[in-house]
C-alpha cells in the first residue's frame, strides 16, 4: 500500500476494507459505492472534503443519510454542485418514519417533497433506516404497515423503490406466536433484508421464510 493511500483509507476509516482486499475492486468495471453513515464524523466536519477523499478512493456511488429538508446543510442546487465536482452519485438516501421525529424528510412529513429532491439528486432508492427506541412500541408497529404502504404508494409514483433498513430489535419476541417485524411484513411492498442483523435477531431463521 502507498503512503499517500494509507493516509486517504485511515482518515475515512477505510482500513479494514483494504485488508478485505474490498479496494482492489476500484477501477474495474464494478462500481463501488459507500454508506455515508459509515464516515459520518468526517462528513460532519466537512462535507466537501470528506467526499473529495472518497472520490480519490475511486468510489462512486453513495447512500447518503440526515435530509432534513437540505443535504448535509446545503440545498439541493449546492450538493448536487458537489456531486459533479467529486463524480460522486448518489443511489440511496436513509429516512424515518416520522412517528415521533418531527423534522422535514421522514416518511410522514413532506415526503413529496424530499422525493421530488432525491429526484433531482438522480437517486433511485429510500430507505426507511432505523426506528428509535421511543417508535419501539406495540402501538407503533401497528401503525407501521400503514405508514410504510403509504410513502412506498408516494414512491412508486416518483419512481423511487423504497426500502426498509432492518435491524436486530424487529425480531424480538412479542409472544410466542409473533414478533415485530411481522407487522412490517403487513405492509404489501418490496422489502429488503439485513442479513447480519437477521443472524443477530432471529434464533429461528426459518419463522420469516
Amino acid at each position: 500500500m502507498q503512503r499517500s493511500d494509507f493516509l486517504k483509507l485511515s482518515s475515512l476509516g477505510f482500513l479494514g476494507l483494504y485488508s478485505c482486499g474490498i479496494t482492489q475492486s476500484v477501477g474495474k468495471e464494478k462500481r463501488l459505492g459507500v454508506q455515508l453513515y459509515t464516515v459520518r464524523g468526517a462528513i460532519s466536519k466537512n462535507i466537501e472534503t470528506a467526499l473529495e477523499k472518497i472520490a480519490a478512493l475511486g468510489f462512486k456511488d453513495l447512500e447518503i443519510y440526515s435530509y432534513n429538508g437540505t443535504f448535509f446543510g446545503k440545498n439541493k442546487n449546492e450538493f448536487l454542485t458537489i456531486l459533479k465536482n467529486t463524480g460522486l452519485q448518489v443511489v440511496s438516501s436513509h429516512h424515518r418514519t416520522g412517528m415521533t421525529d418531527k423534522e422535514a424528510g421522514t416518511l410522514l412529513k413532506n415526503w413529496e417533497n424530499t422525493l421530488d429532491d432525491l429526484n433531482y439528486l438522480g437517486a433511485k432508492y429510500a430507505v426507511c433506516s432505523y426506528l428509535p427506541e421511543a417508535e419501539r412500541s406495540l402501538e407503533n408497529y401497528r401503525k407501521l404497515p400503514e405508514v410504510l404502504e403509504n410513502a412506498a404508494t408516494i414512491s412508486k409514483k416518483a419512481e423511487v423503490q423504497l426500502a426498509y433498513h432492518n435491524h436486530d430489535f424487529e425480531f424480538l419476541k412479542m409472544d410466542d406466536q409473533k414478533n415485530f417485524y411481522d407487522f412490517i411484513l403487513e405492509a404489501p411492498h418490496r422489502i429488503w433484508l439485513k442479513w447480519n442483523w437477521i443472524c443477530t435477531g432471529l434464533q429461528k431463521l426459518d419463522s420469516i421464510l
